[in-house]
């Protein structure tokens, strides 16, 4: 038993040593961003769940510690979302849910002995919550993996969130039978210590990266230099093909407009080029620097919208055929894309495009009529 302890307490040692390194690291990339942001927030919260649950620390800790880390559901599920959603925002309301989370939950510690039947529901509630957010979490994964186009991200990612989901339900979950106070998250179990460690484990490898998925590379001449290959055949080869795969794609959505095909998922497209779908996700992430497929859609679709609003032949033309025509299945989609590519909605779009179509008449028109007048007097 004294073996196993020990070795429970140095994979927790380990753990909490990955965990604050990754801080560091994270802390020295000088990026300020969510992803940054929240990737910290998490790290501490896996050292300090690592470091309270642990064999031999006093119990008593877990009544100023727990509330804190019952909220680490709401954190998790915020990092998912910047990690697997690139037009993701923290808002507000973000933050209202985990304060909220950490107010149960203090709720719960402090009404324990006096009022062990609310402490109970609070337990419950924060339960029911975390297992929510995990389910949310798990969702967004499926949602977006096919469109996801960093293959770093689609590994590493994927994997960090299936074993975070596997443990945050199993607290969770354990929230929901009724428990004593002083068992609530802290059962110091070797099993605990090791899925600790593998979820450490598999985060360093995603933080260390991060470089590499935040910074793809959008330079065409970048993947057809001889360095991009190795100076191997195999890369030569590859060098060669990335150019006229761009060029066969670029073909398909500015002539053929295949962007408008509805439903039109990587592995069509990829069908339809007649290469691997890995292959097409790799030119269209490298090759142009796009990090989701659907973005890629959405920037010659924009474009197509764009160009029908500001034409004046088809000003009474409702916005929803436009964005039908383009390849939109709807309008909510259309008008989200829309705004975060424009900064403004398809109607404010058409009437300042139009507006400026006939100022620039108008002006025309008054150049000639001077122009027409000049003519006259000499």
């Amino acid at each position: 038993m004294t073996g196993l302890t020990a070795l429970d307490i140095g994979l927790r040692g380990a753990t909490s040593g990955l965990f604050l390194m990754m801080v560091l690291v994270l802390l020295r990339l000088g990026l300020v961003n969510r992803h940054v942001f929240l990737g910290i927030v998490m790290s501490l919260g896996g050292a300090g769940y690592a470091i309270a649950t642990a064999p031999f620390i006093p119990k008593s800790t877990l009544w100023w510690t727990m509330p804190v880390l019952a909220a680490q559901s709401a954190v998790f599920w915020l990092w998912a979302r910047s990690t697997f959603d690139d037009d993701f925002v923290l808002k507000r309301w973000h933050g209202a849910l985990w304060l909220g989370m950490v107010a149960v939950g203090f709720a719960m510690t402090i009404t324990w002995t006096s009022s062990p039947s609310f402490a109970r529901g609070c337990a419950k509630a924060l339960s029911l919550v975390s297992l929510i957010l995990v389910l949310a979490a798990a969702v967004q994964t499926v949602k977006t993996w096919r469109a996801d186009l960093v293959a770093r991200r689609r590994r590493l990612r994927i994997a960090v969130l299936a074993i975070n989901v596997v443990f945050i339900a199993i607290v969770a979950g354990s929230g929901l039978a009724p428990a004593p106070a002083t068992s609530l998250g802290a059962s110091g179990s070797l099993a605990s210590a090791l899925s600790l460690f593998v979820v450490a484990m598999l985060a360093a490898l995603s933080i260390f990266n991060i470089q590499v998925i935040a910074s793809p590379t959008p330079a065409i001449a970048a993947i057809a230099s001889p360095d991009a290959g190795g100076g191997t055949p195999e890369g030569g080869k590859r060098a060669a093909i990335v150019p006229l795969l761009l060029r066969r794609l670029d073909n398909l959505m500015t002539v053929e407009r295949i962007y408008r095909q509805e439903g039109l998922s990587i592995g069509a497209l990829a069908a339809r080029l007649d290469v691997p779908e890995h292959r097409l996700r790799e030119a269209i992430n490298e090759g142009l620097g796009y990090r989701n497929f659907n973005a890629f859609l959405n920037h010659y679709r924009i474009d197509e919208a764009k160009a029908a609003l500001s034409d004046n032949s088809q000003r009474e033309v409702p916005v929803l055929t436009i964005a039908m025509d383009a390849g939109f299945q709807s309008i909510g989609p259309f008008n989200r894309a829309f705004k975060a590519a424009t900064g403004m909605t398809p109607t404010e779009f058409r009437r300042n495009a139009l507006a400026r179509a006939q100022a620039t008449a108008a002006k025309s028109d008054a150049d000639s009529e001077i122009g027409q007048s000049r003519q006259g007097f000499g």
